[in-house]
């Protein structure tokens, strides 16, 4: 699938912080986007305010009916009205972990995992490149207060930065040159499974 083909991308899960920061990078490359969320919030607000036509009812009548993809968040609960009826429709749909995939693709990915912390140094390592020769694009995991957005966005760049999201392992997905980990949870359990994590992670690097 190439981003270029696409026309209309609709968004279940649209208000998440990490489906919010794809969203706007879609609606930047003047693909239309619309989605579903079950919560109004500043975001969400935001984000009508940007252009994305949002809903907050799960309402199959206010689906559009000229989509190309949909893009869904793994927190979205599967016996959703509109889950249902797209899954069993013939529109192509993909996990924001897969999005995210194509679009590092063909890119220098920068990917930040870790238990805490993967937002602020993610945010930190795009600042410092948005303001070099070298830019980045970044998809962040929070409201980034020098850009009051989550995301980063450079035509001329070769580099992407986003965070490693353990949740679901969606991480897997992505195939960096570059992997930080910032630190591991001290609890044995949590720690164990961590330490699983990052070393998927590290295993994922792929230079190019």
């Amino acid at each position: 699938m190439k981003i270029e083909n696409l026309h209309s991308v609709y968004f279940l899960g649209a208000g998440g912080i990490g489906m919010s920061a794809l969203a706007r990078y879609l609606l930047a490359k003047g693909i239309k986007v619309s989605g579903y969320d079950k919560t109004k919030t500043s975001l969400t607000i935001r984000l009508q305010e940007e252009g994305i036509d949002i809903h907050y009812k799960d309402d199959i009548n206010q689906i559009p009916s000229d989509l190309d993809l949909v893009v869904y968040t793994p927190a979205i609960p599967h016996d959703l009205i509109e889950f249902q009826y797209l899954k069993n429709s013939p529109i192509l749909m993909l996990k924001r972990a897969e999005l995210l995939e194509i679009l590092t693709e063909d890119k220098k990915t920068i990917a930040v995992g870790g238990t805490h912390g993967k937002t602020t140094v993610s945010s930190m390592i795009s600042h410092i490149l948005n303001n070099s020769q070298v830019g980045c694009t970044a998809f962040l995991g929070g409201i980034v207060k020098n850009y009051n957005s989550n995301l980063i966005s450079s035509e001329r760049s070769e580099w992407i930065v986003t965070e490693a999201d353990e949740f679901d392992r969606s991480f897997l997905k992505l195939h960096p040159e570059i992997g930080v980990i910032t630190q591991l949870m001290p609890i044995i359990w949590i720690f164990m499974e961590a330490s699983k994590i990052c070393s998927l992670l590290l295993h994922s690097l792929q230079p190019k």
